[in-house]
């Protein structure tokens, strides 16, 4: 990750990142990194999105939590600051 790219404030728990790591192990690929967004539908009138992106776009924000890289536009940045990411291994929360 280079210096030249802002950062979010975005947080991305151990359980989210170690998560992540192990489906990033499985796709076999290091260049892809985590892309959150957010872009307007749905009754509440936002989508969220996590998937994996190889690119970094003109106006990305980038931070990194233990090698995982997690990049969101300049659109969704204000929508998601202050968020957190988290990963639950159950049926039920």
């Amino acid at each position: 990750m280079s210096d030249e790219f802002p950062t979010h404030e975005i947080e991305l728990t151990e359980n989210a990142a170690a998560k992540v790591k192990s489906l990033l192990e499985q796709e076999g690929r290091d260049d892809l990194r985590l892309r959150v967004s957010v872009s307007p539908g749905g009754c509440s009138g936002l989508i969220y999105s996590l998937y994996f992106d190889e690119r970094i776009l003109d106006g990305d924000h980038i931070r990194d939590f233990d090698g995982v890289e997690v990049i969101v536009d300049r659109m969704s940045v204000p929508y998601l600051n202050g968020s957190t990411i988290d990963f639950f291994d159950t049926i039920e929360r």
